[in-house]
C-alpha cells in the first residue's frame, strides 16, 4: 500500500479526455498497455488517462495514479486497507463524473472496478444509468470459479465485455451483456514472453508480484530449492521480480549464493519452475517449462476460498486442461521435501518433460482466437 494517497486525482491534460483506463497491479498494467497501444494505432488522436502503472504511461496514457502500488492479497490485508479503497473508488467516480470521458475501460481487478461501474450507474453518470459515459471491461473476473451470480450485476452496469478464455462467453449467456472472446494476450503475435524452456537453464522461483504474497510464498520456494540442493543436485535458481520494492523484500530474506534476482524484462530460459498460482504460472505453462505450484495465504482467506471456490485447481492452466499440468501444493502441503521432489522429477524424468510439452501445446491451442478479433479491435469498436 502507498503512504501518500493521490487525492484529489489530477485533471486531464488539456482539460479533456476521451478514454479513462482503470487497471490494477502489474499484470493489469501490462495487459492494459498492450490494449492501449493497439487502440492508438487505430485512433491516434485519442486522449487517454489512466489509473495503472508505468507501462500504461509508456503506451501513451496520462497516468493519474500508479495503482500497481496497491496490490494486496488475502482478506486480512483487504480489510486493513478497506478505508483507502473506498476513498479510491469515491475519488475515481467523482473524477469521471466531473471530466466525463466518452468511455471508461476497466481492466481486471474486479474488487475495485466492479464497484466503480456500479456507482457510475447509480449516480446516472454511465450509459447504463442514463448518462453519457460508456463502461467497458477487458478480462473478466473468474465468475466460473466463484460467485457466478456477479454476471447479472455486470450486465446491469457494463456496456460490453472482452474475455480471454473462449468458454467465458458462455458464462454470460442469458444476461444480455455483449461478450467477445479476443484471444489470450500471451499468444498475440507481438507479445514477448518473459520466460522460455531451456533444459540447461536455471530453476525459476516465482513467488508473485504482491508484497504480501511474496512474503508468504518466497520462503517456501527457497526452502524447496535448498532441499533439492541438499539431495546432491548442482543447479542455480533465479527469482524474477517486478521492481525495486519487491527486490528489496526478497534480499531481506538472505538469499544463498545459488539464487540470484532478476527483474522481469528480457526473456529468461529455465529448466524447471516452482511458482505461485498467478500470471507467471500461465507464462511458464505456455512455454512448456515443467514445474509445480506452491501457494500459501493467511488462514482466514484460505478457509473462505475453500468455501466459495468451485474449481478443483488453483492454477489457471490446470483448470483449463482439467488435469494438473503443475501439481499443486497448498498451505501445509507446500513442504520443502514435496517441492524438492517435484524439482527432481522435472529435471530427472524425461517422461515428465515430454508430458509438460504435450499439455503446453494443448493449452496454446485452446487460447487462439479463430476469428482474429483482438482487444484493440474490440475497444475501438465499442468507443463512441
Amino acid at each position: 500500500m502507498t503512504d501518500a494517497p493521490p487525492f484529489p486525482l489530477p485533471p486531464p491534460l488539456g482539460g479533456a479526455v476521451d478514454l479513462l483506463v482503470v487497471a490494477g497491479e502489474h499484470s493489469g498494467d501490462e495487459h492494459a498497455a498492450r490494449m492501449l497501444t493497439s487502440l492508438l494505432i487505430r485512433r491516434p488522436g485519442l486522449r487517454v488517462a489512466a489509473l495503472g502503472g508505468p507501462r500504461l504511461e509508456a503506451a501513451g496514457a496520462q497516468l493519474l495514479f500508479d495503482s500497481t502500488a496497491l496490490s494486496v492479497v488475502g482478506l486480512g490485508e483487504v480489510v486493513r486497507n478497506l478505508g483507502f479503497f473506498r476513498r479510491l473508488i469515491e475519488e475515481t467516480v467523482d473524477w469521471i463524473g466531473w471530466h466525463r470521458p466518452a468511455a471508461v475501460c476497466f481492466v481486471d481487478n474486479s474488487g475495485v472496478n466492479l464497484r466503480i461501474a456500479e456507482e457510475l450507474r447509480r449516480r446516472g453518470i454511465s450509459a447504463k444509468g442514463g448518462g453519457p459515459v460508456r463502461t467497458l471491461y477487458y478480462i473478466s473476473p473468474q465468475i466460473w470459479a466463484s460467485r457466478p451470480s456477479r454476471r447479472f450485476d455486470m450486465a446491469r452496469n457494463l456496456d460490453a465485455l472482452a474475455v480471454i478464455f473462449p468458454f467465458e462467453v458462455g458464462c454470460y449467456a442469458g444476461t444480455g451483456l455483449p461478450v467477445d472472446f479476443v484471444g489470450h494476450p500471451f499468444l498475440a503475435p507481438d507479445y514477448k514472453a518473459p520466460v522460455f524452456h531451456d533444459p540447461e537453464g536455471p530453476v525459476l522461483l516465482l513467488p508473485g508480484s504482491r508484497p504480501r504474497a511474496v512474503g508468504l510464498i518466497a520462503p517456501v520456494l527457497l526452502e524447496g530449492f535448498r532441499a533439492y540442493l541438499r539431495g546432491g543436485a548442482n543447479r542455480k535458481a533465479v527469482i524474477l521480480h517486478p521492481g525495486q520494492a519487491i527486490r528489496a523484500q526478497l534480499e531481506s530474506l538472505g538469499l544463498p549464493p545459488d539464487v540470484s534476482l532478476r527483474q522481469t524484462g528480457a526473456p529468461v530460459g529455465a529448466s524447471a519452475v516452482l511458482t505461485s498460482s498467478g500470471t507467471m504460472s500461465m507464462h511458464c505453462a505456455l512455454a512448456g517449462i515443467p514445474g509445480a505450484i506452491a501457494y500459501r495465504t493467511d488462514l482466514l482467506t484460505y478457509l473462505i476460498a475453500r468455501w466459495i471456490v468451485s474449481v478443483p485447481y488453483l492454477g489457471i492452466a490446470n483448470i483449463l486442461l482439467g488435469e494438473p499440468m503443475y501439481p499443486e501444493f497448498i498451505q501445509g502441503a507446500a513442504t520443502p521435501e514435496a517441492l524438492a521432489g517435484q524439482l527432481s522429477a522435472c529435471l530427472g524424468d524425461p517422461r515428465r518433460r515430454a508430458l509438460t510439452g504435450e499439455l503446453s501445446r494443448e493449452l496454446r491451442g485452446m487460447l487462439v482466437n479463430p476469428s482474429g478479433l483482438t482487444e484493440g479491435d474490440w475497444i475501438a469498436r465499442n468507443l463512441p
